[in-house]
């Protein structure tokens, strides 16, 4: 990995100063509060579009005004576009939204058409005038950082979009990316969103090159977050429901029966048996659930942590908002990473 780029902050990355506490952090670019947990909005009944504005209105009042959509996210933006516009809260809530996103099959194309096309299509359908937070999903190598950055950058000055940043990129791009930004003066990446979690991603579950940094493989890369205080937005944060505390460690007949095919192909082996048997002795022994463990997990870094939970249970996010307040010990990470104290 090459050495720590100093990340340009010009004026249109001015960070949001509040205390940086369990609950809110700043992001780069936004004025606002962010809250930690952002709500995921790829499932039902944001994916049909069907009305949610009781279950945003819960939401939103637990603390979380802060939510994450896509392009490929079927009608999810339209869904949190008509609470917003009833809510009329648009200056009180983060939206975040991705363009770029991988084909079935695997494949990636993104340019600056692309970007512009799909930044439109997402406007239109959040029905406002500017998006918060706009991510690239995926990383197309064959398009220069040039022309991302550029355009990112022109988003920014035509007030289409306030920050930026990528999701599945590795971190030695984001260093090419924001050395680029620095040398010409232009906004750098303000938010990375890969996978992390207490579940270790063996496999990549969607294609298109998806990237975690969790595991024991990938400390030097989370040290690098830890560095420079970069903002990481994790995703898949309890594996897709690993760590829900629907089943016991070793009963891979009921898991097959609680998981999805993309979290069977990235999440059911093994490892993550062993360190789910780890966090049930662990979530004993605190008295709370293993969700709420492996959620702690995810805070208990040093990182410049938020997560992206995608929950209809205003129950089950009240629990993950307390989790997040729960720090673990630095002994109690490594015994459930290890199995050692």
């Amino acid at each position: 990995m090459s050495s720590d780029n100093n990340i340009k902050q010009g004026k249109c990355m001015q960070t949001h100063t509040d205390e940086q506490d369990a609950t809110y952090g700043g992001i780069g670019g936004l004025s606002k509060k962010v809250s930690r947990i952002f709500l995921g909005t790829a499932i039902s009944p944001f994916l049909d579009g069907k009305e949610a504005d009781d279950l945003l209105d819960q939401m939103y009042e637990l603390g979380i005004n802060a939510f994450d959509s896509a392009r490929g996210y079927g009608l999810s933006e339209r869904v949190l576009g008509h609470w917003v516009k009833h809510k009329k809260n648009r200056e009180e809530v983060v939206i975040l939204t991705k363009c770029g996103n991988a084909t079935p099959t695997g494949t990636v194309h993104i340019d600056r058409a692309v970007m512009t096309n799909e930044l439109k299509q997402s406007l239109s359908e959040l029905g406002t005038d500017y998006v918060d937070i706009l991510l690239l999903h995926r990383d197309d190598v064959n398009t220069s950082i040039a022309e991302y950055l550029e355009t990112f950058n022109d988003f920014v000055r035509e007030g289409i979009i306030k920050s930026f940043g990528v999701s599945n990129w590795t971190v030695d791009r984001i260093q090419e990316a924001n050395a680029y930004a620095a040398e010409h003066g232009l906004c750098p990446f303000s938010l990375s969103s890969p996978n992390f979690g207490l579940a270790e991603q063996v496999n990549d579950p969607w294609g298109g090159n998806c990237v975690t940094i969790s595991g024991q493989g990938n400390k030097e890369v989370r040290d690098w977050y830890s560095r420079t205080n970069m903002p990481v937005l994790a995703y898949s944060a309890l594996g897709r429901g690993f760590f829900s505390g629907r089943f016991e460690a070793g009963d891979y007949e009921t898991a097959k029966s609680v998981l999805d095919a993309y979290a069977q192909k990235g999440y059911m082996y093994p490892v993550n048996m062993e360190r789910l048997e780890r966090c049930q002795i662990l979530a004993e022994k605190r008295s709370c659930s293993v969700a709420q463990v492996a959620m702690s997990y995810i805070f208990s870094h040093s990182m410049n942590v938020f997560a992206v939970v995608s929950t209809t249970s205003p129950d089950r996010m009240k629990l993950n908002i307390e989790a997040a307040k729960l720090k673990l010990s630095q002994e109690e990470v490594r015994f459930l990473e290890t199995g050692t104290r």
